[in-house]
């Protein structure tokens, strides 16, 4: 069986603003039919990655293909295939909300139902309001359903859910799916890890214009080498001696009286010699967890945890 060609390859991507690199050697793929998250701190080079493979901006080093054409030199070829949400919206301020959404199905051959998916995003209470008025989410949603109205083959999304609700941050997240099931691509951007780990089958964090990190959420964060294991037991202990007590390159802490955290491959010896350091203290070790690291864990050891503007 032929596996299909990715709906995004993107190989030594660069892109320089002056002296300023934004994006520096960037490699990716979107398989056909799946979600890929890029992930990244302020600066990273998400947008501009983006707004090259929509066909926007051109690179200045590298090869982009989406859909198998370069984005640069077929763009009105590919606009007929791809839905794009741009993260400032892109809607006339004085449109109303059920006359953008017409106006774009009438520019595709074969259009989603405007009513049904009117209705699916929660946007019939507000189909007469101009865009301007608005709320946040309200003006992400109207985004969302402008960029998949056309029933495209591939869909960028950057950060379609900023602004929104729980409520219609899981309706949002159902829609994508639905697109996934239905063999549409989707790249997103995102900064909440948490949309990332339930939407995505591959991952992409980028920093500096580099790619830190790529695989599933699950494959990045679950390293046995990363693990770790939570339990509760008497305050004070001597966490040095289990430190000592535990193989090379574990490491151990108190940060809570009482609460204790084991860092390391844990394993059934590494389980026997923490109860049997806690039974040399004479307490009992309660509680006990193991715990795979976040997403989040992941992004920060990768990035810093420093603010950046």
């Amino acid at each position: 069986m032929n596996t299909p060609p990715p709906a995004v390859a993107v190989r030594g991507l660069v892109k320089r603003y002056g002296r300023t690199v934004a994006v520096d050697g960037l490699d990716l793929d979107l398989a056909a039919g799946s979600v890929l998250a890029l992930l990244g701190p302020n600066g990273a080079g998400k947008t501009t990655t983006v707004e090259i493979c929509e066909g926007f901006l051109r690179g200045d080093a590298g090869e982009v293909r989406v859909l198998g054409l370069d984005p640069a030199d077929a763009p009105d070829a590919l606009r007929a295939r791809i839905g794009v949400m741009p993260q400032g919206g892109g809607a006339y301020p004085t449109v109303r909300a059920a006359e953008m959404l017409r106006l774009v199905a009438a520019c595709s051959a074969d259009p989603l139902d405007v009513g049904w998916l009117t209705d699916v995003l929660g946007l019939d209470g507000c189909a007469r309001t101009p865009y301007k008025r608005l709320s946040g989410g309200q003006q992400q949603r109207l985004a969302l359903a402008c960029a998949v109205v056309g029933r495209p083959e591939l869909v960028f999304l950057d950060e379609p859910t900023a602004g929104m609700d729980p409520q219609a941050r899981r309706v949002v997240w159902d829609l994508i799916q639905a697109l996934r099931r239905d063999g549409v691509a989707v790249l997103l951007t995102t900064h909440l890890m948490e949309e990332a780990e339930a939407l995505a089958d591959e991952v992409v964090i980028v920093d500096r214009g580099r790619v830190v990190a790529q695989g599933s959420p699950t494959a990045l964060t679950s390293t046995t080498e990363q693990q770790e294991l939570r339990f509760r037991a008497r305050s004070g202990m001597d966490v040095d001696g289990l430190i000592a007590a535990l193989p090379v390159g574990y490491g151990a802490a108190e940060p809570i009286a009482g609460r204790y955290v084991v860092r390391g491959r844990i394993d059934p010896a590494v389980l026997s010699t923490i109860t049997t350091w806690c039974a040399g203290q004479g307490a009992l070790a309660d509680d006990v967890q193991v715990a795979r690291r976040s997403l989040e864990d992941v992004f920060l050891e990768l990035t810093g945890r420093e603010l950046r503007s």
